[in-house]
Order: structure tokens, then C-alpha cells, then sequence
């Protein structure tokens, strides 16, 4: 930690016995910690309070900057020093005053082309905050605070001075404290170089590793108080941020980023003035509720593409997860032509809009090497075994676009040149692999791609990437990401994917944005059954429950990786053709972590509702009081009672109304799937 501990200890020492002798509860301590806050800023329906206070240290006098976050009266992120370490010069965080604020509201609204929902409210207060060193050179900086009803954000600004031309930032040192009683569901890494691939912990936040590093978001439960998503907003330019438990002070988290390839003892360089990406804590009563907020777009930029028309948010196939498994066929299957016609096909007759080139056997459509190192290819020119110009003409003539995978390092030299040809070939986007950083220069990296794409018409996905930070919103041509431990390790692992980790992605590297996953294998079994296998993997759960992630997932991409055979004749594939992959409202109507969730997302007057449980076997029943006054006919898929052979699902129908509730039996790691549409009782 940058500053005295004693000095840290001693502050919330004061405080305690403060509390404790006035008998005080958490509400009257939020309180008397909120009267003593020199700048408070409340959300627009009172429910939410960012605080900054300038607190004289007990030991030397020094004034530090904490920040705290109130929800409903209760604490959810206690005082907690603020401060950013510079290369050149002593840290901003120092001892300081504050010498100005500036405060604005605003109430807007605004569309997106591609989405959980189509049409947002930006509403909220912010202050920005002047602080001022009191100690020579006297150095300026701000801090930007804002408050919206599903949660707060603040923003490090750096202003440029005659004693800070330029900014190096060696590390932030902002601190997460929570009350003692909370846990984190948390994604713990070795260092910053990594696949964005793990599995996910709970514990107290105390006793989060302390030699790991914990990517965002992070869930943290505060008991009675209500529930925070810790993540990062707008990142641009900068450091993708981490977070790290003190083995000093157990309980207290302090940012980490991830620092320059070629100088590890840098994070950021930048010209002045510059700005950090914001520090977002979601917030509500339960932890599906966040799953609702938008608040990450509203932190970023509006969109750069001004006519977004030719976006397309839709499935995809991806031989890669099967292994390009085919059966019955009269060719050899695999990275060749035929294979992919075949597939083509497949997209046609089922309604799949894209198929993918990806690669087989580890090396790449265009030769490359399936691995993070690799010799450079060229990705203009395919394989001898594929004849491009033809697969390109078939796929036209039936109505299909093709995408392709790449390997960005390959991107990085090659995208000026190789993007246009895309473009020129019909190409319909790229999905880039292997980045396995987020520091600065990868991410303007990821940028300048998004930007070069855009003018070619391309969309871009992205896999070995850390979690979204709402860029979408600004380039709404990058649809999905990945970040997540997904169904690929069912080929390997022998773990697999599990429910329960899939029940826990969705409230935790979901808070972020988009998530890709290898979805779409109806060929499941129990979890006890599961064994991995490369070629033709089976997945674990129900196929409704893999139906169901179309719907619960927020992915804009999603895969339909398994074989074209696998799907043929099942009544789930039309189903799962016709769901949509973007959406004009999503509702969080039920669940609890790691054990089930049930998700309603409207696509034009039609509701879809998604359930998908890793526990044991419940009944869920889901009143249907945001229809509104319409009747509905709901299309209703259930397991069939034979799945684990015929990998079947049973459809049935029934008219609901608003009036009604729908009982959900939910089969342990099984699922369900409903379209309501407007019609007649």
C-alpha cells in the first residue's frame, strides 16, 4: 500500500469506537460517515450516493482523498483511499485539498443499433472535483463522480501544467473496501498475460487470495445492504484495470494495471490531458438485477459508424469445436472445400446467417498456427485444400456470408491491405484470437481494428481478450467477446464446462457485455456422466438447457458450433434458428448464483423467456406481469423425457396473459425456452 498503515488503521479505529460508543447501526454509520463527505453526489432517485472526502491522517496530518458508496442508506464500499503513482514525480493522492467542483444533470435518451435493449435513459448527477496539492509544485487534478440509479462511476482526469507536461502512470492505488461480512464471486490469475480463461471462486472478501490477480467484474454480495458489480467503463487508451487483496490488510482491494509489455515498470503513457477509464460499481437488491443495468454504455462514447445499417447481429457456425466431424458424407471431411460447401448448406436450409472459417487440426484457414506464438501467414490467400473464389460464390448463391477467423498478430501488419479485399470479397466480419493482454497498447491495438473494420463494412468478435467495457456502444460492429471459460474445455478438460460455472459467468463476466461462448450442442448428459473428447464433444445439461443460453446470454454472435447432422430432424433447431441475437428489452425475473437464472428479452412484440438451472430440479413459477394488456400465445420448449438418447426437446403451446404466472419446472442442469407473441386466447 502507498501510504502509513498506521495512518489507514487508525482513521477507521476513530470511527469504530465513534460507532460503537453511539450504539450506532450500518444505516446511522452510513450516515455520520455521509455528514462528514465534503462532496456528495446522489443518484436521480435517491437511492445512490457517491462520497469523496478529504480525511486529515491522525499520524502526520497529511489530507487524503477516500472515496465510499451508499445504496439505500447502507455501505457498500467504505471509506477507501484514492491515489494514482506517477513515473516522474510523487504520487497524485498525496496530501491535498479540494478547490473546486462543478456539478451537472442531465436526462436523455438514445438508441443502439445492436443490444440487450434498443432504447436507453442516460440519466444522472455528476461533480467533478478539483484537488489541489498542498505541497510544491502544487500540481492540479480532478476527479469526476457521478451517481445514476443503478450505480455509481468515477473518473481520474489529468490535467495539463507547467509541473506535468506529459503523463506516466507507474500504478493506481484506488482501494475497494467493503463491509466485513462480504463476499466476492471472484476470477483469480498468475499475472496479466492470460487466455481471460478460469474458474471462478467465493469466499469473504478477506480471504481472496492475496498472491493472485482478480479480473473484472467482480460480484460482491454485501448481506443486507444489497449487491455491487465492480468493473471498468469506456477503457481507452489506457490500462486494463485489476484488482488485488492486501496480504497487510486482508479485506482491502487495490487496483492493479496491467502494465507496458516493454517496460513493466509503466502502465500508461499519454499526452495531456488525459482521462482514466471510469471505475463503475453496479448496484442493486439482488445480483440478476444488474444484468438489467446499462449503465456501461452510458459511460461510453456514442457510436462513430453513423449508418450502422449494414450490421447484423445473427449465428454462426464454428467447425473448430467439433473437429469437423461429419457424418455420411461422400468426402473426407475437414479444411477443404467440400467441407465447407457442406457447411453452407447447412446455414441455408436451417436459417444460420453466417458461416466461419476458423481452423482445423491447428493450423488456420490460411495456414497460420492455432497458438498464441506463431510464424506469420498471409490472410489473403487460403490453403491450397479451399478454393476461396468458389466458396464465396456458393455461399452468395445461397444466401449465406462467410467470416473469418484470424490470428491478430497476423491482423496487426496485414489489416490495412487485407480489410478492403474483405470488403471487396463480401466478407461479412472477423473474429480475432490470441491477444491475451489488455494493456495499453493492446488496447489501442483493438481499436484501430474496430475503426478499420468499420470503414470496410467488417464486424469483429473477439476471443483471448479481457471482459467488455462498453465499446460496443461506440463501434457497435464489435458484436460479441469472449473472456470467459466456455464450452471449448469440454474438449479437453476434464472438468469440462460445468452448469454451475456457466450459472456463475452469467452474473459475474456477463455484467461486462457480451459473452461468447461455443453454444449450441444439443448432445448432452448428466454432469456425473461427463467425460471430454476432442471430436464431436459432448456438453453437460439438457439440450433445452444449451437452447436457453440463445436467450439468456447476451452474445449478438452466437455459435452453432456442432455438426450440421446434430441438428438436422431435432425439433429444437428451428427454435433455436429463430431466436433473435439482439434485443429491444431484457428482464432479470428470477434466480440466485451459480444455481439457476430465468431471463425475459422482447425482440419486437415478442417475449422470449430463457431458464436454464444448474441445481437441483425446481419449480419456478415467473409471473407474467410485464406483457402488458395483450394475450399471448406462448410456444413453450421442455426436455423430452428421453434426452439423454433422442437429445430431443417436447414443444407445446398455451394462450397466457399478463394476469398469469408460468410454473417452470426446471430439471437439474436442464432448462426452458418460451416465445410469447401477441394473439388470441
Amino acid at each position: 500500500m502507498n501510504h502509513s498503515a498506521r495512518s489507514h488503521v487508525g482513521y477507521h479505529i476513530v470511527l469504530g469506537i465513534l460507532f460503537l460508543t453511539l450504539g450506532c447501526s450500518a444505516r446511522v454509520r452510513a450516515q455520520l460517515v455521509a455528514q462528514d463527505a465534503a462532496v456528495i453526489v446522489v443518484s436521480p432517485n435517491d437511492q445512490v450516493r457517491i462520497e469523496l472526502a478529504v480525511i486529515k491522517q491522525p499520524a502526520d496530518g497529511a489530507s487524503i482523498p477516500y472515496w465510499s458508496v451508499l445504496y439505500k442508506g447502507r455501505p457498500i464500499i467504505l471509506n477507501s483511499r484514492l491515489g494514482v503513482d506517477l513515473a516522474d514525480g510523487p504520487p497524485l493522492g498525496a496530501s491535498c485539498e479540494i478547490e473546486s467542483t462543478r456539478k451537472r444533470a442531465w436526462h436523455q435518451q438514445y438508441s443502439v443499433s445492436v443490444g440487450k435493449r434498443s432504447n436507453i435513459t442516460d440519466h444522472g448527477n455528476e461533480t467533478v472535483v478539483t484537488l489541489r496539492e498542498e505541497a510544491e509544485p502544487h500540481r492540479k487534478w480532478e476527479l469526476a463522480l457521478r451517481a445514476y440509479d443503478d450505480g455509481v462511476a468515477f473518473q481520474y482526469r489529468f490535467l495539463p501544467q507547467e509541473s506535468m507536461k506529459t503523463l506516466a502512470v507507474a500504478a493506481e492505488r484506488t482501494e475497494f473496501i467493503f463491509p466485513k461480512d462480504a463476499q466476492a464471486t471472484y476470477l483469480p490469475f498468475d499475472n496479466f498475460t492470460s487466455s481471460f480463461e478460469g474458474r471462478y471462486g467465493r469466499k469473504p472478501v478477506s480471504d481472496i487470495p492475496t498472491d493472485k490477480v482478480e479480473t473484472l467484474p467482480m460480484l460482491v454480495e454485501c448481506p443486507g445492504a444489497g449487491w455491487a458489480g465492480i468493473t471498468e467503463a469506456n477503457l481507452t487508451d489506457y490500462a486494463g484495470m485489476y484488482l488485488v487483496n492486501s496480504a497487510e490488510h486482508p479485506g482491502v482491494l487495490t487496483s492493479r494495471l496491467s502494465p507496458l509489455p516493454d517496460d513493466p515498470k509503466i502502465a500508461v503513457r499519454a499526452s495531456l490531458p488525459h482521462v482514466s477509464p471510469w471505475r463503475v460499481v453496479l448496484l442493486g437488491d439482488t445480483a440478476g438485477s444488474l444484468l438489467e443495468s446499462n449503465l456501461i454504455f452510458n459511460l461510453n462514447e456514442p457510436s462513430k459508424i453513423k449508418d450502422a445499417s449494414w450490421i447484423h447481429p445473427g449465428k454462426t457456425t464454428f467447425p473448430w469445436w467439433n473437429d469437423y466431424y461429419l457424418e455420411n458424407v461422400p468426402f473426407k471431411p475437414g479444411q477443404n472445400t467440400a467441407t465447407h460447401k457442406y457447411y453452407i448448406d447447412f446455414c441455408a436450409e436451417a436459417g444460420i446467417r453466417y458461416h466461419s472459417l476458423d481452423g482445423y487440426q491447428n493450423i488456420g484457414w490460411y495456414g497460420c498456427e492455432i497458438q498464441p506464438n506463431h510464424t506469420p501467414a498471409d490472410i489473403t490467400k487460403a490453403i491450397p485444400e479451399i478454393d476461396l473464389p468458389e466458396l464465396l460464390r456458393y455461399a452468395k448463391s445461397k444466401g449465406v456470408k462467410l467470416r473469418l477467423w484470424l490470428h491478430w498478430a497476423d491482423v496487426k501488419g496485414q489489416m490495412d491491405r487485407a480489410f478492403p479485399l474483405y470488403h471487396q470479397w463480401g466478407i461479412e466480419g472477423v473474429m480475432l484470437d490470441f491477444m491475451n493482454r489488455d494493456d495499453q497498447e493492446m488496447i489501442a491495438f483493438l481499436r484501430t481494428v474496430l475503426e478499420k473494420a468499420a470503414e470496410n463494412h467488417l464486424t469483429v468478435s473477439l476471443h483471448g481478450m479481457s471482459k467488455p467495457t462498453g465499446l460496443e456502444r461506440t463501434y457497435p460492429n464489435l458484436l460479441t467477446s469472449e473472456g470467459v471459460l466456455n464450452l471449448e474445455y469440454d474438449k479437453w478438460d476434464k472438468l469440462g464446462c460445468p452448469p454451475t460455472h456457466q450459472l456463475t459467468t452469467i452474473y459475474t463476466r456477463m455484467l461486462a457485455g457480451p459473452m461468447d461462448y461455443h453454444q449450441g450442442s444439443f448432445r448432452g448428459e448428466p454432469v456425473d456422466q461427463f467425460k471430454p473428447r476432442n471430436t464431436a464433444p459432448i456438453v453437460m445439461g439438457t439440450p433445452t438447457f444449451m437452447l436457453a443460453t440463445y436467450v439468456v446470454f447476451e452474445n449478438h454472435l452466437p455459435m452453432v458450433a456442432d455438426y450440421p447432422s446434430a441438428y438436422r430432424g431435432n425439433p429444437a433447431t428451428p427454435v433455436l434458428a429463430e431466436i433473435p441475437a439482439s434485443w429491444d428489452e431484457t428482464k432479470f425475473l428470477a434466480g440466485e448464483v451459480a444455481e439457476y437464472i430465468v431471463m425475459a428479452r422482447r425482440h419486437g412484440d415478442a417475449w422470449y423467456i430463457g431458464a436454464m438451472n444448474a441445481g437441483p430440479a425446481r419449480t419456478v413459477n415467473v409471473p407474467l406481469n410485464f406483457l402488458g394488456e395483450k394475450s399471448y400465445r406462448a410456444e413453450i420448449c421442455t426436455d423430452d423425457p428421453a434426452w439423454q438418447t433422442n437429445h430431443s426437446v417436447v414443444t407445446r403451446s398455451q394462450s397466457v396473459t399478463a394476469n398469469q404466472s408460468l410454473p417452470l419446472k426446471l430439471e437439474s442442469a436442464g432448462g426452458y425456452v418460451a416465445r410469447l407473441s401477441p394473439g388470441k386466447n
